[in-house]
């Protein structure tokens, strides 16, 4: 029979890794939160170091921040995966992965330089060049372990104009991309050793990086594609639903954005036909009898323009940068969307403060936008108007990507500089706590409330990690068992299996 040792209580400011392009579950979100009194203390510079070209946002995990840039090696121009501490800055390796030719775009000024974003999963780092090499690094050293050029391999693939810039996806033990070989425009390799595992489909490639999600109980993977929207079985490739949106040949660049059954893309470059129409669609999916099918829910033509920035969906509500960057004068602008009904709830203009096409991600309950011009801007997500609650300038250069949070501090890049900032809010006081663990046959219960019997509440309880272990010493893992909560006490039953001696369980309790 198990000895048991009652829970014991421990504080843990938990870091959570930034680990993929715009954030681990791709929608742009984070549960950690920043403090907002910046006009009171301004976020602090951990550090600045100057960064050459590129639109690649930062992964940090693992105590290191990868990204993507441009740099003269010897007498030509390489594309570069780094790695820096990331407390420090300091470079710790850097990774040849192509020859940095002349990328399409370099009229626009400050145009140039990789485009995509490193992935980081179980140690390793998984890139995607802008001329189609995908690259898997040792994270800690650099090292290579494999490697794939798809134009060499099988000749007739090639890039887009303004080339790849979509980010590997990292699923369970396979990377996906969209590779543009004819034929096998969707594929996915093996993650720990490269091998090919499914290459279909001859939807055409695009700037957008996929999305993973779990629909109806089903896990899928999203792609924009030039055909329109494509989910896919990541285990397989096999095809689960598609639904057409036209494309005009120019590019389709932001990701697709879930809001429950309801799925959002947009593109830019309108068109004069009604082929190549531009703008913003809204698909309903249904899911009967094992079968899943689509609907236009509705659809804007040439407006909601999303150039390259996708929006954050949070209450029914999608907040985005709108409209297309030079092109002839046309307004680029914050605006909320109903995501149900397409109507704009309120806008803000960026193209008079030079603050134009950026990024925004979600930080707990608020929004952050690293605009163009390197201003960093946190608001509230709300739909009756544009709350303001801090602004700092935080780079120059120029910054056509998204901001990264981890562990209470953002890390962004420009194409001449990098940054990051300590915005982490002080540590809240606790609520005292009380633990109680008892024997219910085969398996454990414990339990975690109020010291004063008060009711524990949702955010409290989302704080509260509850672990096990077979030493005291550790290793400690998190129950696979989620807790409930029920009349303010946090519960949880642990079925404790034949033949283990000792265990023991303990809480840890998570810093706001």
């Amino acid at each position: 029979m198990a000895g048991l040792l009652s829970l014991v209580f421990s504080s843990a400011s938990h870091a959570e890794d930034w680990g993929a392009f715009r954030g681990p579950a791709g929608d742009g979100a984070t549960p950690e939160a920043l403090r907002s009194n910046w006009d009171e203390i301004p976020p602090k510079v951990v550090w600045r170091v100057p960064m050459r070209n590129g639109f690649s946002s930062f992964t940090v995990s693992d105590g290191r921040a990868f990204t993507l840039v441009e740099r003269r090696v010897g007498s030509s121009d390489q594309e570069l995966c780094v790695a820096l501490d990331a407390g420090t800055g300091k470079e710790l390796w850097a990774g040849t992965i192509d020859t940095a030719d002349q990328y399409d775009g370099t009229g626009i000024s400050g145009a140039g330089g990789p485009r995509s974003t490193p992935v980081f999963d179980g140690g390793r780092v998984y890139v995607l060049s802008a001329y189609l090499k995908l690259f898997c690094f040792e994270a800690a050293t650099g090292a290579e372990v494999w490697s794939h050029d798809l134009i060499s391999e099988y000749g007739s693939a090639e890039p887009i104009s303004w080339q790849s810039s979509a980010a590997p996806i990292v699923e369970k033990d396979l990377v996906l991309i969209m590779g543009r070989v004819p034929g096998q425009n969707l594929m996915a390799f093996q993650k720990s050793n490269g091998a090919l595992v499914w290459s279909r489909h001859s939807d055409g490639m695009t700037h957008s990086t996929p999305v993973v999600a779990t629909l109806n109980g089903i896990r899928q993977v999203l792609f924009y594609t030039q055909s329109g929207l494509v989910s896919l079985d990541p285990q397989t490739g096999n095809v689960l639903w598609r639904h057409a949106f036209n494309y005009n040949g120019t590019s389709a660049a932001a990701s697709p954005v879930l809001a429950d059954d309801l799925i959002y893309c947009s593109r830019a470059y309108p068109g004069s036909t009604t082929s190549a129409r531009a703008g913003a669609i809204v698909v309903q999916l249904a899911f009967k009898n094992g079968t899943f099918s689509t609907s236009t829910k509705w659809r804007k033509v040439n407006e909601l323009m999303n150039h390259w920035a996708t929006p954050i969906h949070h209450d029914g509500f999608l907040y985005g940068i709108y409209g297309q960057y030079n092109s002839g004068g046309s307004s680029v602008d914050l605006k909320c969307v109903d995501v149900n009904t397409g109507t704009s709830q309120w806008t803000t203009s960026l193209s008079s403060e030079g603050s134009r096409s950026g990024g925004i991600i979600k930080v707990r309950d608020k929004l952050l936008m690293l605009t163009e011009a390197g201003d960093l801007v946190l608001f509230e997500p709300t739909p009756s108007r544009f709350v303001q609650l801090a602004r700092f300038t935080a780079l120059k250069g120029k910054c056509w990507n998204v901001p990264t949070v981890s562990n209470g501090r953002v890390y962004a890049r420009s194409t001449t500089e990098a940054v990051c900032l300590d915005v982490a809010p002080p540590p809240a006081p606790a609520r005292p706590l009380k633990t109680s663990i008892s024997k219910a046959g085969d398996a454990v219960e414990l339990r975690v409330s109020n010291q004063d019997d008060s009711a524990l509440d949702t955010a409290g309880a989302s704080r509260i990690r509850i672990l096990e272990a077979l030493e005291l010493a550790g290793p400690w893992t998190r129950l696979l068992t989620e807790p409930t909560l029920a009349n303010g006490v946090l519960k949880v039953q642990q079925p404790l299996p034949p033949g283990v001696g000792r265990r023991y369980f303990k809480a840890e309790l998570n810093a706001p």
